[in-house]
């Protein structure tokens, strides 16, 4: 029997989270450390068994081709069925299932005037809990943090059907925490903040030195997904993943107006983030950037299908023998004769960067914009850094449309 394309990719995506033996408490991936090796051989197997059932048919016209959008934005009742954004995920990240095993949490109080004894109905008060969230709010809000966000395990921050900002002061820090997904939400303005007592869950509370004004910091954490944000403007990184963290998906997002974009990796000589392993997908790297889409070390980094309209510098970044997997995306290069280059290989003679694996395929090269391979030209090297299957560059214009915060109403496919 012929299945809808939509279907198809709800089932395709269910398939994809679905846990494996690996890292697993009570059916549930955990754990800051998984196995490189191991995960690309799961999702070598999940991507061709997958992509199997998909061409069966192909004679939907509801989705985009956009795997996590296709499995949800077409549902009018999306808000009675918000855990099922859990099943959407893609990429390293897939397995986060942020607070989809909890309550629904309503955010009815934009305001944080105690970092220490926040009251109910706060977004603190929400994030610091033991128990996993689902957190939602209940009206448009702008939340401007005296302090780091300190995110408990097992939460989701939607902020679908609401125009919700974190701005103007701190922002999120996600640390030595595993599942957290942060859809929906617009983050700028972040401002360094810190020399002061936090509260980190309902048991403890400490002194937090100076935060650098990242967006989001992710640090030593692991299924990690951040799915349909718009972030700019920041003191510091938009996105920074560092020690050690690992099985994160940064997709659908629209970044803008920046300059160090995001960081994935702690130091040239933190060798323990050679665990990581990240993907990045269907993002939009917008007006006002300049470098950092990402900077990458140590680890293993598929960028895939992502719009790179706007750079100043460079794109994609690295430096400490990073393996980046570049595939289906579209890079369209400044007007600037001397910044034509998407990549660079950031304080590194090319005696040794020659070898590290890096290329480009299937992607689409506009405006003089060129990238520089090196290392292995083989599949098999980048298995590590592959985590779903790539579309046609040619598609990305549909599959980056809705990329940033969407404007979601109840009752409405999104």
């Amino acid at each position: 029997m012929a299945i809808s394309r939509s279907s198809a990719f709800a089932l395709l995506v269910f398939l994809l989270v679905l846990p494996t033996e690996h890292g697993l408490e009570d059916g549930v991936a955990v754990g800051a450390a998984d196995d490189p090796e191991l995960i690309a051989s799961q999702v070598a197997m999940q991507i061709k068994n997958s992509t199997a059932r998909l061409s069966e048919d192909d004679s939907s016209t509801c989705g985009t081709g956009n795997p996590v959008d296709d499995c949800w934005r077409c549902d009018p009742k999306w808000h009675k069925h918000r855990k099922n954004l859990a099943e959407c995920g893609i990429g390293f990240g897939r397995n986060a299932i942020g607070g989809r095993k909890g309550r629904l949490y309503h955010v009815t109080d934009p305001s944080d005037d105690d970092p220490v004894n926040p009251r109910p109905g706060t977004l603190r008060y929400g994030v610091i809990q033991d128990e996993p969230l689902w957190i939602v709010f209940q009206s448009d809000m702008v939340i401007t943090l005296s302090q780091e966000l300190i995110v408990n395990s097992f939460k989701t921050i939607d902020g679908r059907g609401a125009d919700v900002h974190i701005a103007n002061g701190a922002c999120i820090t996600i640390q030595f925490v595993t599942n957290i997904i942060i859809h929906g939400l617009h983050i700028h303005d972040c401002k360094p903040t810190g020399n002061a007592m936090v509260r980190s869950s309902p048991s403890h509370y400490g002194w937090r030195t100076i935060a650098d004004g990242d967006g989001i910091s992710i640090f030593g954490s692991s299924h990690i997904w951040v799915d349909h944000n718009s972030l700019s403007n920041c003191t510091d990184g938009l996105i920074d993943a560092i020690i050690g963290s690992t099985s994160i998906t940064i997709s659908n997002n629209y970044f803008t107006n920046h300059n160090e974009v995001m960081l994935l990796g702690h130091s040239d000589s933190y060798k323990k983030d050679k665990v990581m392993q990240v993907t990045i997908a269907f993002n939009h790297f917008g007006e006002g950037l300049i470098q950092r889409m990402p900077r990458c070390r140590h680890g293993y980094f598929h960028v895939v299908n992502n719009d790179y309209t706007h750079w100043e510098m460079y794109a994609i970044g690295g430096s400490a023998n990073p393996t980046i997997n570049s595939q289906g995306n579209r890079y369209l290069a400044p007007k600037n004769p001397f910044a034509k280059e998407v990549t660079k290989r950031v304080g590194t003679p090319k005696e040794e960067w020659k070898e590290w694996n890096w290329r480009s395929e299937g992607d689409l090269l506009e405006n003089g914009a060129y990238f520089t391979p090196s290392g292995a030209a083989s599949t098999s090297s980048y298995s590590k850094a592959s985590s779903l299957g790539a579309k046609s560059s040619s598609m990305i214009d549909s599959l980056t449309a809705g990329a940033g915060a969407l404007k979601c109403r109840k009752g409405y496919a999104c």
